[in-house]
């Protein structure tokens, strides 16, 4: 089955870029939080505003758990905090339970990971899928998989609105590459499925005329050395 036989995939990639959510900048690129110069900087937060852009969204998302082990009764759990909006959403239009797994566990009150789950319970071998606004170099999405394991949740897919396709990315959802610093990695693959892929998006800002063919070349080969490329254009990591 093709997943963007809608084309969800598309229309997402052009309203982000019409309102900003998607920025593509390679000849003044934007300094990321980790230091490293990147030609791209996206926003979901901007697609929760209204609402005909939270039902593309969501029915973009909707349109994913067809290629998903989704079933009557599946956990929908967003990420905290870019996640919830959309998950919410999503589970609203299907309509199933929703959770949210914040970055770490709360340090005080009941000291929770997982919201929307009584205090004396965990998820009970449910069938859960994740929500995810972006995935970049995938560490925080991989980490909250583990945290939906942890609480005896069952998962095998990750959705999200866009992912930039990194392959360290693909190595921490293949549980071959730590997630986190203290050198976890996932013991069972989970399997990544993103509404908009980094290709569709850049052929879609060439058809609109955000990009000519000199930008393109450049983000095409930001995605093939991400981290080296700000080096390369004459932007090198600003060292905290």
């Amino acid at each position: 089955m093709n997943l963007y036989e809608n084309g969800f995939d598309e229309r997402i990639a052009a309203r982000a870029l019409d309102i900003g959510g998607i920025k593509l900048r390679p000849k003044q690129p934007f300094q990321w939080a980790s230091g490293f110069f990147m030609p791209i900087y996206n926003d979901n937060r901007l697609l929760i505003h209204n609402l005909e852009d939270r039902m593309l969204v969501a029915h973009a998302l909707n349109n994913t758990l067809r290629n998903t082990d989704y079933k009557t009764g599946t956990v929908i759990a967003g990420t905290s905090t870019a996640g919830i909006s959309p998950a919410t959403t999503l589970s609203n239009l299907k309509p199933t339970p929703l959770i949210y797994i914040r970055e770490k566990a709360k340090d005080h009150g009941l000291k929770n990971r997982i919201e929307g789950l009584p205090e004396d319970k965990d998820l009970e071998g449910l069938t859960t899928i994740l929500v995810e606004d972006l995935v970049s170099t995938g560490g925080s999405s991989v980490n909250a998989v583990q945290g939906i394991r942890d609480a005896n949740g069952k998962i095998k897919f990750c959705i999200s609105i866009f992912s930039y396709g990194l392959p360290k990315a693909t190595a921490m959802f293949a549980g071959t590459e730590p997630y986190d610093r203290e050198g976890h990695k996932l013991s069972e693959p989970c399997t990544l499925v993103p509404v908009l892929t980094y290709d569709t998006l850049l052929r879609v800002a060439m058809k609109k005329g955000n990009i000519d063919a000199g930008q393109l070349k450049m983000l095409e080969e930001w995605r093939e050395d991400p981290f080296g490329w700000g080096e390369k254009h004459g932007f090198p990591q600003v060292k905290k």
